[in-house]
Order: structure tokens, then C-alpha cells, then sequence
């Protein structure tokens, strides 16, 4: 696994008094790099993402775009080197772990070369509306509009501070991103994951799904610590989430999206209060 972090020299300077403060010190960055995913051997996107957990981050990517739904179609995944990445491919001893090739289970699809990081389901793709919205649906495996889970109130107002503690390199640098998976009837915390993209945080979220084979996720709270986005929305839906939840605004795409398929979206998320944009039933007043 590469750095997390990586100390940097910067000035502070500081107003708070009549003589202005300044001062040189080291200050924690969150490190940032691209990982090209390969399926097959044939690249299929390169994303921006602080290292680790890749494996999760690529098998959650592939849920998210529809290429696989369930835990036995992810067969392996290796890291490996290539031109720009570091290794002996590219000449030098060390790796840098930034090409990751994923071997899909017999008989699973390979992703179509014409999809090559033109997803459909890509906000960054510029598509937006009724086409997108239907996209998800028919591609998705899961219906979460049947899921029966419920929760109470002050369960889900708990989440977000229950993801915060556990945002370790965030308190480093405050510079990432955290997604966590709660079990709705219990409320445990299944696992979080901390990241510079907010939609690599949910696809290592969903990976972890993948790799311990428990598609769909079935009665789950995926909480996230930032706005949700119909990229986020569109993630949950794939991988079988029914509630979402996030301490900042939805976007009125993913109000759509939630509102279409069946996803409870809850924004806002802080303190004592919440909005329920979508699906509110599943909130239950206590």
C-alpha cells in the first residue's frame, strides 16, 4: 500500500493580534495519486485516489458501472507496473502500485471497449436527467424500493459522528473524504474507508461488500461525509443500499434518482435534525 500522507513545508501566518504572526512549519497533506483499473489486461479508467484498499475501490467501481453484482463474479486482482507507474516494466526497483488489473470470474463479461471511462452513469460524463435516471434502473440488479429496513431517528443522527471517529487520516490532514455501511436493524458499524474523491470512499465501501460476497446490501445505511451527489445515489442503488445518508445537500438529481427507484435519502444529517428527501417512511419519529 502507497503513503496516505506525505509532510510538506508551508508558512502560517496568522492576523489575530496587532502584529501579524508568521511561522514556518510541516504540514500533513493527504497523498493523491491515479490508479489505472485494468480488466482482463485492457485499460478501463484511471482515477484520482489516496492508495489503499484499491482492491475494494476497483471491485465497487465495477458494482457502480454495472460490469459485475455479485461477490463470485470478482475473480483477483494484482498490482502492476507499466510505464509511469515504477517496477521492473518501467525500469526501476520500485512500484508504485498504480495499475490494477482485475481478472472478472468464467463466463462474466468483459466491459465493452467502447465504455472505456464513457460510462453512463458518470456525473463528471455531463449527462443528466430522465436518461440517467432509467440508465440505473435497468441496469441495476437490485430493487431497493422493497427493502423492508427500518431505523430509528436518533440511530441515523448518530452516524455521522460514529463515521467521523473513525476518519484517522482526515484528523492528519483534513484533507479526505469517509463513507461508512451500517446495518440498519442493529446498528454496527461494517466498515468505513476514508478517501480525496468521495465516490472512491463509497466504491471501497461497496468493494468490501464484494470481497466478503455480501451483494446486496440489504437493510444498510451507507453514510457519507459530504454532499450526495446522484453519482453517490446511483452507487447506492447498485449495490443493493436502501437508505443513504449525508451531512451536507443532495443534488436534485439524486432527489430524482431516490425518488424513482426507492432509496430513502437523507441530507443534512447534523445534530438533532435531518430532511428526509425521499422514502421518509423507513425513518421511523423516535
Amino acid at each position: 500500500m502507497g503513503r496516505l500522507t506525505v509532510n510538506r513545508p508551508v508558512v502560517k501566518i496568522t492576523l489575530d493580534g496587532e502584529v501579524p504572526g508568521e511561522r514556518r512549519r510541516s504540514d500533513a497533506l493527504a497523498v493523491e495519486e491515479p490508479l489505472e483499473i485494468r480488466v482482463g489486461g485492457h485499460a478501463l479508467t484511471i482515477t484520482m485516489r489516496t492508495p489503499g484498499h484499491d482492491v475494494e475501490l476497483a471491485a465497487g467501481f465495477l458494482v457502480s458501472e454495472g460490469v459485475i453484482a455479485r461477490g463470485e463474479q470478482f475473480r483477483s486482482a494484482i498490482h502492476c507496473g507499466g510505464p509511469g507507474t515504477g517496477g521492473p516494466a518501467a525500469g526501476t526497483p520500485e512500484n508504485t502500485y498504480n495499475v490494477l488489473d482485475i481478472a472478472l470470474a468464467p463466463g462474466v463479461s468483459l466491459p465493452e471497449a467502447s465504455l472505456t471511462r464513457n460510462f453512463y452513469t458518470t456525473s463528471s460524463c455531463g449527462l443528466c436527467g430522465k436518461a440517467s435516471i432509467d440508465a440505473v434502473e435497468t441496469v441495476s440488479t437490485y430493487d431497493v424500493a422493497t427493502d423492508a429496513a427500518i431505523l430509528p431517528a436518533a440511530d441515523l443522527l448518530a452516524m455521522p459522528d460514529r463515521l467521523r471517529a473513525e476518519q484517522a487520516v482526515f484528523g492528519k490532514t483534513g484533507g479526505l473524504h469517509a463513507a461508512a455501511l451500517f446495518d440498519a436493524a442493529s446498528g454496527e458499524l461494517l466498515v468505513a474507508r476514508e478517501d480525496v474523491g468521495r465516490h472512491n470512499a463509497v466504491d471501497k465501501v461497496i468493494g468490501w461488500a464484494v470481497l466478503a460476497d455480501r451483494l446486496p446490501l440489504r437493510g444498510t445505511v451507507l453514510q457519507v461525509s459530504g454532499r450526495a451527489s446522484f453519482e453517490l445515489a446511483q452507487k447506492a442503488v447498485m449495490a443493493g443500499i436502501p437508505i443513504l445518508s449525508a451531512v451536507s445537500a443532495p443534488s436534485s438529481l439524486a432527489v430524482e434518482l431516490a425518488e424513482a427507484s426507492g432509496l430513502t435519502l437523507a441530507g443534512f444529517v447534523r445534530g438533532t435534525s435531518m430532511n428526509l428527501y425521499a422514502r421518509a417512511d423507513r425513518v421511523l419519529r423516535r
